[in-house]
């Protein structure tokens, strides 16, 4: 990927409403389609390119660490932040920078997919020499994720988190963030990246690009059961080039 970012994906989530249905698992390990949800987005992300993660981990980070160990067997090095108690997703991220050194980084949601292009993502930020740059994906009922609206250069016209219901464009969980957008969140406190930071850069450069292919979210049992289905076409794709 350009720039060479470092890579964080999110995965201190309790997933307190899936542990009907994944034996009890961590959310991020919860299986789909033989293996566990976390392992196809490393698969993911290898494909493009990426050799090296970061996972910022909270909650049952012991059975994360215990089943990608080094990633290794993945093909991709897998290193460990861990948050002493419940950070929310900013100050997890915040946590996670004293284990990174990279001018930028690029994060994602443990818990969420969709078909990204990393190079075009790191076209669009450069282009418009944006602080953060999202991936965006087209859902018929906004109201459980970021709402987003955009205009033609891709500058974000509006964040509302979980507020705008109806069709249209919202957050996928993949940003890249210019570093200094980062270490202003206040260290060693709950934050929430989607609440606090996003809608907070609109209008000071934050852009999206709409990725294709369906978005996919484990968070709910609903949501868990239908990601093998939805997914079909990439993890075939995946698991060609996987182990």
């Amino acid at each position: 990927m350009p720039g060479d970012p470092d890579v964080v994906v999110l995965c201190g989530g309790q997933g307190t409403r899936l542990r009907g249905v994944t034996g009890g698992r961590q959310k991020t390990l919860a299986e789909v389609a033989g293996r566990p949800f976390l392992e196809w987005l490393l698969l993911a992300l290898r494909r493009q390119g990426v050799g090296s993660v970061l996972l910022a981990t909270g909650h049952e980070a012991g059975e994360v660490a215990s089943r990608l160990g080094d990633g290794r067997r993945l093909g991709v090095e897998v290193r460990y932040s861990r948050e002493p108690a419940p950070l929310g997703t900013g100050g997890a991220l915040r946590l996670a920078l004293h284990a990174t050194r990279a001018a930028r980084l690029l994060v994602l949601n443990g818990d969420s997919y969709c078909r990204m292009d990393l190079r075009a993502l790191a076209g669009l930020h450069a282009a418009r020499g944006a602080r953060a740059s999202l991936v965006l994906a087209n859902v018929p009922d906004r109201r459980r994720y970021g709402a987003v609206d955009r205009a033609p250069d891709g500058a974000v016209t509006a964040y509302l988190e979980k507020l705008a219901g109806g069709p249209g464009a919202v957050n996928a969980g993949v940003g890249l963030y210019e570093r200094e957008v980062l270490a202003a969140i206040p260290e060693g406190i709950p934050v929430s990246l989607e609440r606090a930071v996003l809608p907070e850069l609109v209008g000071r450069g934050l852009y999206g690009l709409l990725a294709g292919g369906p978005l996919v979210d484990i968070g709910t049992p609903e949501d868990y059961r239908a990601a093998a289905d939805l997914l079909a076409g990439d993890l075939r794709l995946l698991a060609a080039h996987g182990v």
